[in-house]
Order: C-alpha cells, then structure tokens, then sequence
C-alpha cells in the first residue's frame, strides 16, 4: 500500500498494542460465556488469571490476548474430552456383559441350552446392573458440569513449553527455601557455592530480579573434579526438573572469528543458514534451561559481545531475525583462569582433619584473591559488570571424597537390588576406595574411574562364577590395600517346632 501515495493518502493507520496482562483477564472474561457454552465447561476466575499470566510469563513467541485465549481453548477442550468417558466401573461392566453373552451364543451353537438359560439369566443381572450405573453416572455428569482450574490451564503450559506442571502450581515456598538441601543430595560441599546460586535463584523467583534479564548469570572457577559441571545439572534438575535441561557448549570450539555464526547461525547465502545457530536453536526450542559455557576464556573475544547482548537484555537475534528469549535461563560459564596457580595451591591428602581445614582455608583465601586478580586482568570490566556471581570452588577434603563414594556406591547397590542382592561396603573398603580414587590436580574425577575398576569389574567376575547368588548381601572388604568381596546369606526362617 505505502508504494502507492494516492492509495495510501486514503487510509488511516491505526497501530494495536499488545494489551497488558490485566486487560487480557478483562478480554477472557467477556469471552468466557462463548466457550463456556461451546465446551459445556465451566471456567473458573482462577482460570482465566493462569491463563493471562502464565501465557505472559512461559510463552514468549507469541502475543497477549492470542496466547491467552488459546490456553482458555485447549484446557477447555481436554476437560470436555476427559468428563465425556466412561468411567472404569462401567466399562467393566460393559465388558462382563459382552462376555457372558458370547459364552451364551457359544452355548447355544453347541446345543447346550441348560447353561445357555443360566448364562441368559447372567446376563439379565448383569444387564440391570449396567443401566443402573450409566443411569447414576448420567445425573452426576448432568449435575456435576466439569470445571476448568487455574491447574488445568498450567497442564496445557506444560505440554506446550515442556516446564513439569508441579514447578507451575506448587507452593514453591519450601522448595525454594530448602534449595539447599535439595542441590546438596548430589553436590558434596562447595556451600558457599550452592549458597551463591540458590540466593540468585530466589531472588528471581520472588521477582526481584531484573525482567529483561536470565534468571542468574554465574562464572564458576576451581580445580578440575570439584563439582562445577555437577552443580550446572543438579541446577537444571531442581529448576526444571529433567538434567537433560542442560544446554553445554564448549568454546573451546569457538576460537576463531568465523565460528560465531555457529552459535546464531550462518548469514544468508551461506552453507547452513536454513539450519539455525548451535545456541540460538537449542534455547529457542526449549528456552527453560539452564547454558553452560564450558572454558570461557578459550572463546574468540568477538564471541563476548554476543554474551554483552545475552546477559544484559536477556534475547539473542539469530541469523534469520528471530529474537531468541533468554530471559528463563540460567547462564552458567567455567573458566580455568589462574588454573597453574590452583595446582600449586591444591596439596590434598588424607591427614588429621583439623589440620588440613587450616591449611586448605589457608590456601582457598589466597587463591581467591590471586584468581580475581587474574579474572580481571583476562575478561573486559563491561562483561564482568554483567555477571551475577563469581563463584571460586574449594578443593576438596578427604571427608568430602568419601560422601562421594557413597553416592557413586549407591548406584551400583541400586542395580545389585534389582538381582535381589544387597551390598555392604566397610569402612576400611571407603578409604582404600577414596585414597586410590583421588588426585590433587584431577579433584575426584578419577572416583568413578576407581569404583569401576575395583568394584564393578571385580564384582562382575564373580557374579558370573556364581560367587552370589539372588538374596545374598555382598560385603565390600579391604585386606592389605586390596578390595576383598565376602558373601553374607539371609539367614533362613525358622521352623515351627524347631
């Protein structure tokens, strides 16, 4: 139109805006009769504030009242679908009728009438029976007219955007406050580090936090084998409760110019523009999600202004044009900056408890100063400005190495458990495992390495020489520096009369 001035000259433009979430509930109310009577639903108040709110909060491609009013439509639609099927009582019923009567054909074809008659008389009762159920569950249908809850609506947000239902409508209060505890169950110390990212998620979710922006922005720095990966899936676990919500690059792969275009997206006219950005794609298809940038500083330091736009407004355009919302993420990078100067400081054996807390709060201070010197002196003030929290991870203790042994344990007794065994590991088995398992540069990744070895190929052996057999409890020994395995019978119930 606007190409042609005298077409043009002709019309009035008239620009709609989005309309806000408390003028989308006003629009729901007014249409709220119409699909009332559409569905042969009732929906409530409760409904139609979800529907507004949790379309402007979880759905971000679209636009108010279009998005609202589609929840309204599609939690409306599933209610009238589940009311109208029969309940489980009566479909039993149909079905005992159906197979009595087959019996009596059957009956009848075999010229067997004196059970035909008693399987026709079978049939009458169960007959009755049907009627009088589908009789009772038509007038409670008719006067029990299925309501549409905010719940309902929450459900069809969860289908839609892959957000389990309970992290929408539970009382997130508890959760929240014991946070803590929750991420603890698979993170061995580190407090002040589980401390920093519960605090931040808090004040996001009680929202306090910036709206433009991801819900935390979080530089994890520490010795290799400490929990910093482990602390970006137990978040994604606790925050959307699936770990496959976690998003990992690794920038190690973005070291030159040119790969930024795999991140967003190759331009028009280049090889791969249909496909979308590695980044751009992964967030805009599932944008609750928890990023983690692994080794930062090895990335192109063009790649930095792309973070500047995703940690201060909180969206990423692609290389189609497609805004991509980040606004739900948790943006997580790790860095090994200052890492020759934490191998010098980490020194980690099995000694007296007390001493070796001095000596390794001795040393984490140090450290911490050291590495934000570092820190700085390697990443721009404008990107550093734009972080939540730096967090410096703590070398571990003995103590913590055998908490870990335990958690790697109880996965192998979980899958002696479904051969109906049980294991038992002593503690002089924990400390050979723990003293065999851990490297002061390599932090407790060796552990799994370890259990492996020792553990699980040995025990392997002997489950197929038949050492164990099902109802046995194999007991986890340590002789002379070496893993021993004994076996230990249930003792068998007593006779009466014994």
């Amino acid at each position: 139109v606007e190409r042609d001035a005298a077409l043009e000259r002709r019309f009035q433009p008239i620009l709609v805006s989005e309309p806000s979430v408390e003028q989308t509930i006003e629009i729901l109310k007014g249409l709220r009769e119409r699909y009332e009577s559409h569905h042969g639903v009732t929906i409530s108040d409760e409904a139609l504030v979800a529907a507004a709110t949790l379309a402007e909060k979880y759905i971000a491609d679209r636009f108010l009242p279009d998005k609202a009013i589609d929840l309204m439509d599609e939690a409306s639609s599933k209610i009238r679908l589940q009311a109208s099927f029969l309940p489980q009582e009566v479909r039993q019923a149909v079905e005992k009728v159906e197979r009595v009567r087959r019996e009596k054909e059957e009956s009848i074809k075999n010229q067997d009438f004196e059970k035909a008659a008693q399987l026709r008389d079978k049939e009458r009762v169960l007959r009755q029976k049907l009627e009088e159920l589908e009789s009772s569950w038509k007038r409670e249908k008719g006067r029990d007219i299925s309501t549409v809850t905010g719940e309902d609506i929450a459900d069809v947000v969860s289908s839609w955007t892959g957000i389990p239902v309970t992290r929408l409508v539970e009382e997130e209060t508890q959760r929240l406050l014991k946070m803590e505890e929750s991420i603890h169950e698979r993170i061995v110390g580190q407090e002040e580090a589980v401390s920093a990212v519960a605090k931040a998620v808090r004040r996001a979710r009680t929202g306090l936090k910036d709206p433009r922006r991801p819900v935390g922005s979080f530089i994890f720095l520490g010795p290799t084998g400490v929990g910093k990966t482990e602390l970006a899936r137990a978040l994604a676990e606790f925050l959307f409760g699936d770990e496959n919500a976690l998003i990992r690059i690794d920038m190690s792969e973005y070291s030159e110019r040119h790969t930024i275009s795999r991140l967003v997206g190759s331009p028009p006219g280049y090889v791969g523009y249909e496909e979308g950005g590695q980044l751009t794609e992964a967030v805009r298809r599932r944008p609750f999600s928890v990023v983690l940038f692994d080794e930062i500083e090895k990335a192109h330091p063009e790649i930095f202004n792309v973070l500047l736009q995703i940690l201060d407004d909180g969206r990423l355009t692609d290389a189609q044009g497609r805004a991509v919302d980040f606004k739900n993420a948790v943006i997580i990078m790790t860095s090994n900056v200052g890492a020759p100067l934490l191998e010098k400081e980490v020194a980690i054996g099995f000694k007296p408890a007390h001493d070796q807390l001095t000596a390794m709060d001795s040393a984490y201070t140090r450290m911490k100063e050291h590495i934000t010197e570092e820190l700085r002196r390697t990443f721009r003030p404008e990107f550093l400005n734009r972080i939540d929290e730096v967090i410096i991870f703590r070398p571990l203790t003995g103590d913590q190495i055998k908490a870990i042994v335990d958690i790697l344990i109880a996965r192998v007794q979980r899958e002696l458990r479904g051969q109906n065994m049980q294991l038992e590991l002593t503690a002089a088995a924990k400390d050979l495992l723990a003293k065999e398992g851990f490297d002061p540069t390599f932090g407790a990744r060796p552990l799994r390495r370890t259990i492996q070895r020792l553990i699980e190929d040995q025990l392997s052996d002997e489950l197929l020489r038949g050492s164990f057999s099902p109802g046995d409890t194999v007991v986890v020994d340590a002789r002379d520096e070496r893993i021993v395995f004994e076996r230990k019978r249930q003792p068998e119930p007593a006779l009466k009369g014994d």
